[in-house]
């Protein structure tokens, strides 16, 4: 028993390392029974900040319905990862993997997203400037270079996902990466550091933009939130 127990940790050893990850920058984590679990972390603005961009019917579906269930089925799943690891369930240690997955990402990437929106009244989509701004000019060339990119690669990403700026800490540069359904950057890599993130999901977007994808991913600009990508930036390669 002892021996089977071993080797379920040793299964996950790079998924608790994901949790590991989840659990800072504010994604709100909690301890109880000894079992680190998860809540749905604050927006620091109303629902309807963002109109007209992003309608406040969205944001609140997307905020309590679909986050909330994903953090609701990543602390079940979490729940019976520590039973299995326990009892040395190998087996359903390993068929527990993709929910970890799929909702631990899910946390994860819209955790990220509510701090990459910001209202324009409160400074939402001023364009960045110091040591990111000139990042994006010696990578793409140019600001509005970076935003076509992204919305090419987002508006062509097939069924769900999410569109990335990313900090490649390995290469010291800048990239636009893609990652499947609720797969978060990570997984692309522990050198990628998620700077911006756009949600491409339909429920993101489909009450207000129906299947016009492009104009979603248009307007968003307007309320993203450089000023925390550039923090997130310089406390990188600082």
């Amino acid at each position: 028993m002892a021996l089977r127990a071993s080797a379920a940790r040793k299964t996950l050893g790079n998924w608790f390392s994901v949790r590991k990850f989840m659990a800072v920058g504010g994604l709100g984590h909690r301890q109880s029974r000894g079992l680190q679990t998860f809540s749905l972390p604050d927006l620091p603005y109303d629902y309807g900040a963002l109109e007209p961009a992003i309608s406040a019917e969205i944001m609140q579906l997307h905020h309590q319905k679909h986050h909330q269930t994903y953090i609701t089925n990543y602390n079940k799943a979490l729940e019976q990862l520590d039973e299995a690891v326990n009892k040395g369930e190998v087996s359903k240690v390993v068929h527990l993997q993709s929910t970890i997955k799929f909702n631990g990402g899910g946390h994860v990437n819209h955790s990220i997203f509510w701090k990459n929106l910001k209202p324009i009244a409160e400074g939402g989509g001023e364009p960045p400037h110091s040591a990111l701004g000139w990042a994006i000019d010696q990578n793409f060339g140019s600001l509005e270079t970076l935003i076509q990119k992204m919305n090419t690669e987002g508006a062509a990403l097939q069924g769900s996902g999410w569109v990335w700026l990313a900090l490649d800490k390995e290469a010291k540069k800048l990239r636009v990466e893609t990652t499947a359904n609720q797969d978060p950057l990570i997984t692309k890599g522990t050198n990628f550091i998620p700077l911006l993130g756009i949600d491409v999901w339909e429920h993101a977007y489909y009450l207000q933009y129906k299947n016009v994808r492009p104009d979603y991913l248009k307007n968003i600009w307007n309320v993203i939130n450089w000023k925390y990508a550039i923090e997130v930036y310089e406390n990188e390669v600082a």
